[in-house]
């Protein structure tokens, strides 16, 4: 059940997101845009809430509670970017806004700079995912408790990855080019 909230929700965020740009834009109805976009967050409110419930009324714990964790973390943490970045698209398409600038060019310290910001991103949803879990584990049954909290640990992973393949990889690669 809770397998079929997330992608409810993931749904829900695009719809929503969807509709506040189609508002906003193409109908000229900025104001009424703006109340749908608001509304993005209430989809991550309603995952949080349907993820607690399934696990206090005793739901085994499964790793689909911990993607729930995950999603809203990264929603949380990306979500007004995401906004950000359809805003200025549906601006230039349908509004006659400038166009998106171009990603920063291999090797800038422009690019640099937009690398290490994703990655602060990314820290901030593994910690939002892991507080999650932990507010989780407090509703989990107890003895279900060290699952929830140990599915915490392929996050860390993740944020290490990202630094290495990111920005620290960036980093390398401008030196080395620097170098020949």
């Amino acid at each position: 059940m809770i397998a079929f909230v997330i992608v409810a929700c993931e749904v829900a965020f695009w719809v929503v997101l969807a509709a506040g740009m189609l508002l906003r834009y193409p109908a000229s109805r900025p104001r009424l845009g703006a109340v749908v976009l608001a509304g993005v967050p209430l989809v991550d409110v309603v995952l949080l809430v349907a993820t607690g419930v399934d696990l206090a009324r005793g739901a085994e714990f499964h790793s689909v509670h911990s993607l729930a964790a995950v999603y809203l973390g990264f929603s949380l943490a990306f979500g007004h970017s995401l906004v950000r970045w359809a805003d200025v698209r549906f601006a230039h398409r349908f509004a006659g806004g400038p166009p998106p600038a171009p990603k920063p060019a291999a090797g800038s310290p422009e690019r640099r700079r937009a690398l290490w910001v994703e990655w602060f991103r990314v820290v901030l949803a593994a910690t939002i995912a892991v507080a999650v879990l932990g507010l989780l584990s407090l509703v989990a049954d107890p003895d279900q408790r060290a699952a929830v909290l140990g599915s915490a640990g392929p996050l860390g992973l993740v944020v290490v990855v990202w630094l290495v393949a990111g920005p620290l990889w960036e980093s390398g690669s401008r030196r080395t080019a620097e170098r020949a």
